[in-house]
């Protein structure tokens, strides 16, 4: 089929399904779209993204259902081009930008925050952007998002950069006057436009991990003891800093952070992990998770400073490692109970330096639910029996962990909140 064919008939597809959600006849949703717009207008669709060029110039084009308008940044560390769209709906399949070509390394795109989409390119050399043009196609029918690269030196490429806003974090909690019912936090990692792991038939970290914790927030909330905050609502990005700070400045309880991985070198390695925090890495596979799972503000496009000098001039070090203790106390009760509900890894309890566990006053620990390069853990991970069974065991060891507080926190007075950590 010509491409200028194909291109018309999505547009035509979805131009048919807006035409009968309008009349109110059912119709199967694209996978992943995003809401409506706050606007009222139709959210432009992306249907087809195109990679070109050699090492001295390059070329990336999005074709659209309607043209945007663009702004692009230029970021190091690592070199990157950040291209900010309004709201996009991205109907390309991700992996399609993983695949190294000439001055491009990868490309990656998705919310970012509210109404805004983005576009990364991760650099595989130092490249400055040329024509960054929108435009019509097709006689109107479609639009082009094209961005042109041409290679630079270092100093130039130097020069060339700034710093990007970083995204907006949501809102912290507010307790319920006279509720005082810890408040568990748990945090889906990546989301929006950092997908996470691509894993077997193109299945994405974000949703395997954002459906989990949502079912585990309702069976969490039907217990009747304790209050439940997702650090995202939705297919949206938050921040690594941020997700912590929410939890901070809501007075968490305990917060989870819950990801799927993927091994691409060793495909046959399954089941599920618990980590906890440390300055030093228990193992060679916990210290190349961490790294990965470090990376996710870069590869958004987002600038991100640390907290540690700050919080440590703040809490003190017998805080730090009364909360450190409650981490490990948590993650072997929680280890212990999903044994009998899931399948877990030969080393099931690791702790490296994640930066999302890191607030120095909420016990934390991540829970990698198991591995997207496993065609047995992807059955696993997708079936609904074995979620309600591991929600299940997790939502004991939550209740059991917390119990002691719940009957302290019964006879104390509501505490004050945690000053919010400047950003």
């Amino acid at each position: 089929m010509p491409r200028a064919t194909a291109w018309r008939l999505k547009l035509a597809l979805y131009t048919l399904g807006a035409a009968l959600l309008a009349a109110g006849v059912a119709v199967a949703q694209p996978a992943k779209a995003p809401g409506p717009a706050t606007s009222g207008e139709s959210i432009p669709v992306a249907i087809d993204a195109q990679i070109s060029g050699d090492t001295t110039a390059g070329r990336i084009q999005f074709t659209l259902s309607a043209p945007v308008t663009p702004r692009v940044t230029v970021l190091d560390k690592p070199d990157r081009l950040v291209i900010d769209l309004p709201e996009v709906n991205f109907q390309v399949p991700p992996d399609v930008g993983r695949k190294p070509r000439g001055l491009v390394k990868s490309v990656r795109w998705g919310l970012i925050g509210p109404g805004r989409s983005r576009i990364v390119v991760e650099l595989a050399q130092p490249a400055l952007p040329g024509r960054l043009v929108a435009e019509p196609v097709l006689g109107g029918a479609a639009a082009t998002l094209t961005l042109e690269l041409r290679k630079a030196d270092r100093d130039a490429y130097t020069r060339a950069t700034t710093v990007a806003a970083p995204a907006a974090v949501a809102d912290p909690v507010q307790p319920l006057r006279g509720d005082r019912r810890p408040l568990v936090v748990l945090d889906p990692g990546h989301g929006g436009i950092d997908t996470g792991a691509i894993g077997l038939s193109r299945i994405l970290e974000k949703d395997v991990v954002f459906a989990f914790a949502k079912a585990l927030k309702d069976k969490l909330e039907r217990t009747g003891q304790v209050r439940v905050l997702l650090t995202r609502d939705g297919d949206s990005f938050v921040a690594l800093n941020d997700r912590v700070r929410l939890a901070r400045s809501a007075n968490a309880s305990l917060f989870v952070s819950i990801h799927a991985d993927t091994l691409t070198v060793s495909p046959e390695v399954r089941g599920l992990t618990v980590y906890t925090n440390s300055d030093r890495a228990s193992d060679a596979e916990a210290a190349r998770l961490a790294e990965s799972e470090n990376r996710a503000d870069s590869l958004a496009g987002v600038e991100s400073t640390e907290d540690g000098e700050e919080i440590a001039g703040i809490l003190s070090d017998l805080t730090r490692r009364e909360t450190r203790t409650y981490s490990h106390l948590f993650a072997r009760s929680l280890v212990g109970q999903i044994t009998a509900a899931s399948r877990l890894n030969k080393n099931p309890h690791r702790s490296a330096g994640f930066r999302v566990l890191r607030a120095p006053d909420v016990p934390s620990v991540l829970v990698e639910l198991g591995y997207l390069s496993s065609k047995s853990d992807v059955e696993l991970l997708t079936a609904a029996d074995w979620r309600d069974r591991t929600t299940d065991s997790i939502t004991t060891a939550i209740t059991g962990f917390l119990g002691p507080r719940m009957a302290q926190q019964a006879q104390a007075p509501l505490p004050p909140a945690r000053p919010e950590q400047a950003p």
